[in-house]
């Protein structure tokens, strides 16, 4: 068919995959990078994942639900799997997997200790880059281990760096790369890459397999490879299921192939004998241990790999060649797989790749800030993940499987026995986070929406189907407690998402919009019944994703009990109200039964503000009228309320719940305004919270925002001090005042506190993975410049702050927000001396031409020095950097 002549080739496969003619995403990076450690592997009575399937048994122990690979591909369904493995002829397991610490074995939680980069990717993944760094002397994994376990929270991590494990440059660049040639024929190239000084060996494992289905006895039927009649010069595996048919591996080079099952080793793992001989890590003992009886001398089996040895000369390099393909009608064709067909291949998906981001990223950025939004993206699209979880399965256990302990039944996500999840999602990260988190997914979706809004708008309707929210209207938080409770920010992204995705086609997707907006009735209504406890128009909701920001665990019973009235948490229903009531305007201009509900969502907004301000009439504020800042408010069983005086992101959440009314909106929407114009007139002790602007034509704008323009300026006047919240890499969870100044309680004989903690977390409240006790996250400093620029669409230019506070130097807000923009790139971007913040003191990433242009995303960031903290390739809500660079430049 014809295109018009402005698509590039990946946006006309995009369009293809959307119209459902050619499915483009039916192979894709949909494996994660960990499978063991997780909830749904875990089977004990207590609860504990880590321990119940640890590292050591993961080459030899079939997983359940999931699977897991080094630079892996799968079909969406995860019925057929290939990843890499490697072994550098020194170490006593081979590398199937990257290795990390399990939460009770880091000083600071769970942790990959492997270098590993996600290069590049279009949204089809008709073009798909990794980069794995592997060490040529023995991987240190008993010293990661015993170093980190002896080091305190106050300690630095231990990384794979400080092991010297890559001095002198012994280590190998292995550069994986697919091309589709066809949705159905994919090429794949491994480049390895000799950095040392020495000519050393290498085993290379390009390994093909079934996700085990058959042996819970639900569905018995066994797919199969074997060995098959190759293309001269080449060695092939027949890859025949049920789903797909027949396809086939072919492994340029004539490899060694060899075979075994995805079958438990229960000899090794449980000390029973096993029902084959032939065991998943039958590949590991034959390559490594030399033990020849190990593998499948017939060739078949559920698992196998072609075996490459080589050895490769000082900065040498070796490529090979693979290809995925369905299998051809006659058992060899003269054709060569790997003539220049292939390599030709490879070139025009980069080229097309290239002209596709020369469409999302703005030509007049610098090289080094075009190389960060490309692998920003390219992280963002390869942390897409296969995730499968049968909660009423696991619950209950399978035919053929162990029966999950009595516990099970009331323990961990029991009240989610609806919840079915075997879908491709967006990952915070494919090891350190290998399942969804609602509050992240949604942050994902608005840099993706820049490069495929399809998937976006999908992501975000996902999550409010039937089988993930709950009855009750909740959104499932995360595997290891569905119950949890994130912010609710599900409309934001659904809205901005529109809105970008509008502007980018020219037209709105109204179907989309008001498919989230029906459900998302049900999740606001869910919070207004089970968060606000004293019907007061003033929430609780937990923890809401801010982990360790309080002075104890907010999603645990007080110590004292009673319970907080809290500031974000009642922030975060304001900004929801604004949010809704802005869907509510757009679709009422196709459908005026939405003036209604866009009624409701303005007063329900005005009586949030009202709470939240004077909480209902009775003088106790959530604002501190002497401080000029919002705090939680404890409120005790014996009726006493008084504020917890910490200044941290809880007070800067109020400026997230913002908008304004355009005279061009209202006036289409007649009965809207008069619903809304009697409000104001006849609830005049509401008028506070509803300020209005006469324009030049004489048109009237109205302004909703909990935070008013004189509240602004002394809430702006900590965030934007240096000695407070304002960083040279943005904005900090909690104000640097609180280093000399810690927020101490005691109650009971026990102190409780909070103290300024720029990087990792020297506590272990709630979990001590993540810190919001003074380092700079994304997320929420993206919804800081998006209001900013919010509030400056209504006060205009003429409203002026001093930036930073005590320089003199005024400026407005959307200049403040250009500024905050401006530090949080700059974490990515190289300096005048050519260092990047992200990677502080680590040397190797600063100055060797092979590491410093490599991008690592990170969690969150040291409050002071800006470099990466928590999960160290989390590009997930860190992808945002992509919109800030795309939307202010650099």
């Amino acid at each position: 068919m014809d295109h018009p002549p402005t698509l590039d080739a990946e946006a006309i496969r995009l369009q293809e995959d959307t119209r459902r003619a050619i499915n483009w995403k039916r192979w894709g990076p949909y494996l994660a990078e960990r499978a063991w450690g997780t909830v749904r592997e875990d089977y004990s009575p207590d609860g504990a994942a880590w321990d119940y399937f640890p590292h050591d048994h993961a080459r030899s122990r079939a997983y359940r639900w999931s699977e897991d690979g080094i630079a892996g591909i799968s079909d969406r369904h995860q019925y057929i799997c290939f990843s890499l493995a490697f072994w550098n002829h020194r170490d006593p397991i081979l590398k199937e997997r990257l290795f990390g610490l399990s939460g009770p074995e880091g000083n600071h939680g769970e942790d990959v200790k492997e270098y590993s980069f996600y290069l590049d990717s279009t949204p089809t993944h008709s073009s798909m880059r990794f980069l794995y760094k592997y060490p040529q002397a023995e991987y240190p994994y008993a010293r990661l281990v015993e170093e980190n376990r002896r080091r305190g929270r106050d300690a630095p991590e231990f990384e794979l760096m400080d092991t010297g494990v890559f001095s002198e440059n012994r280590y190998w660049d292995i550069v994986v790369e697919y091309a589709k040639a066809s949705p159905e024929d994919i090429l794949i190239r491994i480049e390895v890459v000799n950095r040392g000084p020495d000519a050393a060996p290498l085993t290379v494992l390009p390994t093909i397999w079934f996700r085990n289905t058959w042996s819970s006895g639900l569905d018995t039927r066994r797919p199969r490879l074997h060995a098959a009649p190759a293309p001269r010069g080449t060695s092939a595996i027949e890859v025949i299921h049920r789903y797909y048919g027949k396809r086939r591996l072919v492994c340029q080079g004539q490899p060694e192939l060899l075979f075994t099952e995805n079958e438990t080793n229960k000899r090794r793992i449980f000390g029973t004998p096993n029902d084959s001989p032939f065991v998943k890590d039958a590949i590991d003992r034959y390559v490594v241990q030399g033990a020849t009886d190990a593998v499948n001398p017939a060739r078949f089996g559920t698992k196998a790999s072609a075996r490459y040895p080589l050895v490769v000369g000082a900065g040498r390099s070796v490529t090979l060649g693979l290809r995925f393909q369905p299998a051809p009608a006659q058992p060899a064709e003269p054709d060569d797989p790997f003539g220049s067909e292939f390599d030709e291949t490879f070139m025009a998906r980069r080229q097309e790749a290239d002209a596709f981001y020369a469409n999302v990223i703005p030509n007049d950025l610098s090289d080094d800030s075009r190389n960060v939004m490309r692998q920003a993206f390219g992280g963002l699209l390869l942390s897409k993940q296969f995730f499968h979880y049968d909660v009423n399965r696991w619950l209950k256990g399978d035919p053929e499987g162990k029966t999950p302990p009595e516990s099970r039944l009331k323990g961990r996500n029991h009240d989610w026995n609806h919840l079915y999840n075997a879908d491709v999602i967006s990952m915070p990260d494919k090891w350190e986070y290998p399942w969804y988190a609602a509050w992240d997914l949604a942050f994902h979706c608005v840099p993706l929406a820049l490069v495929d809004a399809d998937f976006a708008k999908q992501q975000l309707v996902l999550l409010l189907r039937e089988w993930y929210m709950h009855p009750n209207g909740q959104l499932p938080a995360y595997e290891w407690n569905f119950d949890d409770v994130n912010p609710p920010v599900h409309a934001w992204a659904a809205w901005r998402v529109y809105k970008i995705d509008k502007k980018r086609q020219g037209q709105g997707d109204r179907r989309f919009l008001e498919r989230v907006f029906q459900k998302l009735l049900l999740n606001f209504t869910w919070w207004v019944n089970r968060k606000d406890t004293e019907g007061r128009n003033v929430f609780q909701g937990g923890f809401l994703g801010l982990d360790n920001i309080g002075v104890f665990d907010r999603s645990a019973p007080l110590p004292m009990g009673g319970h907080l009235e809290q500031s974000d948490g009642t922030s975060w229903m304001g900004m929801y109200c604004l949010n809704m009531l802005a869907i509510a305007l757009e679709l009422a201009w196709d459908n005026p039964a939405y003036e209604d509900v866009a009624s409701k969502f303005f007063e329900h907004f005005v009586y949030i503000s009202r709470a939240m301000n004077n909480l209902g009439g009775e003088g106790i504020e959530l604002w501190d009228e002497k401080d000029g800042f919002y705090y939680d408010v404890l409120h005790t069983t014996d009726g006493t309320r008084f504020p917890m005086k910490v200044r941290s992101m809880v007070g800067i959440i109020p400026l997230f719940a913002v908008e304004t009314l355009d005279a061009e909106i209202i006036d289409r929407l007649p009965d809207f305004k008069r619903r809304m114009n009697w409000f104001i007139e006849n609830r005049p002790d509401f008028s506070p919270y509803v300020e209005t602007q006469t324009m030049q034509d004489g048109s009237v704008r109205t302004f909703l925002a909990l935070v008013n323009r004189n509240r602004l300026k002394r809430v702006l006047r900590y965030l934007l001090d240096s000695d407070e919240f304002l960083s040279d890499y943005g904005v900090r969870a909690l104000s640097r005042f609180h280093r000399e100044h810690p927020y101490i309680l005691k109650f009971d004989g026990t102190e409780h506190r909070v103290d300024y903690e720029p990087a990792e977390s020297t506590t272990g409240i709630f979990g001590g993975n993540s810190n919001w006790r003074g380092p700079i996250w994304f997320p929420v400093n993206y919804l800081i410049i998006e209001s900013l620029q919010k509030y400056h669409h209504y006060l205009g230019d003429d409203f002026l702050v001093e930036c930073p506070s005590g320089s003199g130097k005024m400026m407005n807000l959307w200049e403040v927000a250009a500024e905050l923009s401006r530090r949080l790139t700059h974490i990515f971007l190289k300096d005048e001396q050519g260092r990047r913040p992200v990677y502080g003191t680590a040397e190797t990433f600063q100055q060797d031409p092979h590491w410093r242009d490599l991008i690592s995303f990170f969690e969150y960031f040291d409050g002071d020095r800006g470099a990466g903290c928590g999960a160290s390739h989390q590009t997930g809500w860190t992808g945002l950097v992509a919109k800030l660079i795309q939307q202010s430049g650099e």
